[in-house]
């Protein structure tokens, strides 16, 4: 009888093994600390692999900061459903910005917590993803508004800090979610809303909150 031949693994499969070890290790020991020896043992691969794969520690980071990027921003994207009326498509993509940093803490700390404590060119990356998640929150937005008040032609720079805002506020809600045990996804997302939608409700409907006038006028 002749040899039985093992089966190779996809180099692609090999790659998101490594992947995912490494955001686990990133994830929960930091940047400085993480070893690529632990990352190359939880994978189950040699050290000399990683590095054939992935070529450098820095490079290992940067994938990992690119792959939970693009599946955060997917989630949130997948999560909304057209056609709904602005507050019930804000409330969808919350809940699924929470789900997903609930589900994948570590991942969440890479980019939250990590890379951007690293500088360049992690920051680079992080930029980039906090870009799309404001564009996508401000478009939503500034629909909702033009609707409110009947100007189709109303510019996204009007809402555009009400989204820089909003994204900030459910960054720093979803490092309290996740250290806070007992605190869903679906109370996460309330918190927000409660605290941001009435006063865009009130936006939406022509009155918005103005600062008292100073003396100087």
């Amino acid at each position: 009888m002749g040899a039985v031949k093992t089966r190779r693994m996809p180099r692609a499969v090999r790659e998101q093994q490594m992947l995912d070890a490494a955001v686990q290790i990133f994830g929960r020991r930091g940047y400085m600390a993480a070893s690529m020896d632990e990352i190359a043992e939880l994978a189950g691969v040699s050290k000399p692999l990683v590095y054939l794969y992935l070529n450098s520690k820095e490079d290992l980071f940067s994938a990992c900061i690119r792959r939970e990027a693009a599946a955060l921003t997917q989630a949130v994207r997948a999560g909304v459903r057209p056609g709904l009326p602005a507050d019930r498509q804000l409330w969808e993509g919350l809940t699924a910005f929470f789900t997903h940093t609930a589900r994948h803490p570590d991942g969440w700390a890479v980019l939250h917590l990590q890379a951007r404590t690293h500088g360049e060119p992690f920051a680079t990356e992080i930029a980039a993803l906090r870009e799309e998640l404001v564009a996508f929150v401000t478009l939503l937005i500034a629909e909702a508004a033009r609707e409110a008040h009947r100007d189709p032609n109303l510019p996204e720079r009007e809402v555009a800090g009400l989204a820089e805002a909003l994204v900030g506020a459910a960054e720093s809600l979803a490092d309290w979610a996740n250290a806070t045990e007992g605190v869903t996804a679906r109370q996460a997302a309330a918190t927000l809303m409660n605290f941001a939608w009435a006063g865009l409700g009130d936006l939406m409907a022509g009155r918005p909150w103005t600062p008292p006038a100073t003396e100087d006028g």
